[in-house]
């Protein structure tokens, strides 16, 4: 198979959707792997790498007009819609439930869309997801201290506090991958913990697992209403895979929080679980709503991507190997893992939260 490597072209985004070791064990296999020049210099890895490793070095129209299979970090944007060709395979991280242009444009396309985060295994975990929400959670929290100081028009909170003066308040919306990170992350630095979900046994895990500090509560509006009052930092990290994430927080309830709390929505690529987010860049991170600052870069990962290129790989490599192996239609048939990957295919929506977020037809794979 020939197998595609683009330059990601999102702003800010540094990653690569594949090391020069991945690039080195599809060659072994047999199968053309084409990289776009200069794909791996925002991770540290060169065009030399690659070459070495038995890729070749292409440009993006020649690599979209040959590839059969497109391996990205980011999906498509506006500029690339018209470059990906019927039958095509594209394998990236689509979120297509955030956003109908998109799904428009590759239902219009006839590629088939295969999307990193709603690859599911039979105990209803994202292995795709899981690296970056790993990397995500951890820099919600990185990002979140950073943009309490006073010189960002955050609260002027340290996070840990010093002694004589108490630790700020992180309150964490989900305690999935993210959510879990950011609690390590948060409590790490000393400050007061909670983190909310509406899965007991979820809850009941990271009390187990997380220092004292870390306070467990079943999430509802009233409960979050009663905490906003005394939160410096929220983060939300609620997913549903493949649809939009619920509006936890709402315009209204800003008004709870001190003026310069930090909110961070890591759910903001599938819609945000935060009313009043939107996306945002690393260029322009944050703005500011009824005095509240908001961080809603949604590739956050993206600002290190050493770390986040070669977890992604190791994650990815092995569903790219069944794919360049045995074609996507058969890979798919003999790996429930990756058939639930399967967002749209030949013009037709076959993942129902897509369906359901803009109305559209939902066919059966």
């Amino acid at each position: 198979m020939i197998i595609g490597v683009l330059k990601e072209i999102k702003s800010h985004e540094n990653r690569v959707a594949l090391t020069p070791g991945g690039a080195n064990e599809l060659s072994k296999r047999g199968h053309t792997v084409m990289v776009e020049s200069q794909a791996g210099e925002g991770s540290g890895f060169s065009d030399e790498d690659y070459l070495l490793a038995g890729a070749s070095i292409s440009n993006a129209p020649t690599i979209w007009a040959t590839a059969e299979m497109i391996i990205k970090v980011k999906e498509p944007i506006a500029s690339e819609y018209k470059l990906a060709r019927k039958d095509q395979l594209i394998f990236t991280y689509f979120h297509f439930a955030s956003s109908q242009e998109l799904t428009m444009a590759m239902l219009g396309s006839g590629a088939v869309c295969l999307a990193y985060e709603t690859v599911e295994r039979a105990d209803g975990s994202l292995p795709l997801l899981v690296p970056m929400s790993e990397v995500a959670g951890r820099m919600a929290i990185q990002q979140g201290a950073r943009y309490l100081e006073k010189p960002v028009k955050g609260r002027g909170v340290l996070l840990g506090g010093v002694p004589g003066v108490p630790p700020g308040n992180v309150l964490i919306l989900g305690a999935g991958v993210v959510g879990v990170q950011a609690a390590k992350m948060a409590a790490g630095l000393g400050a007061h913990v909670t983190i909310l979900d509406v899965n007991l046994q979820r809850l009941r895990y990271i009390n187990d697992v997380l220092p004292p500090h870390v306070i467990t509560m079943f999430s509802s509006e009233y409960n979050i209403r009663r905490l906003l009052p005394e939160t410096d930092l929220v983060v939300g990290s609620v997913l549903i895979p493949g649809a939009k994430a619920p509006k936890l927080i709402t315009r209204d309830m800003l008004k709870l929080l001190h003026p310069g709390a930090v909110i961070v929505d890591v759910a903001v690529d599938q819609g945000g679980c935060i009313e009043t987010c939107v996306p945002t860049t690393h260029e322009n991170p944050t703005y500011i709503i009824d005095g509240v600052l908001h961080y809603c870069v949604a590739n956050m990962p993206g600002a290190v991507p050493y770390t986040s290129t070669i977890a992604l790989t190791n994650s990815t490599l092995p569903y790219v190997l069944q794919l360049a192996d045995k074609g996507w239609q058969r890979a798919c048939s003999e790996n429930a893992e990756l058939a639930k990957g399967l967002n749209i295919v030949a013009g037709h929506v076959v993942y129902k939260g897509v369906a359901e977020a803009f109305g559209l037809e939902y066919v059966a794979a």
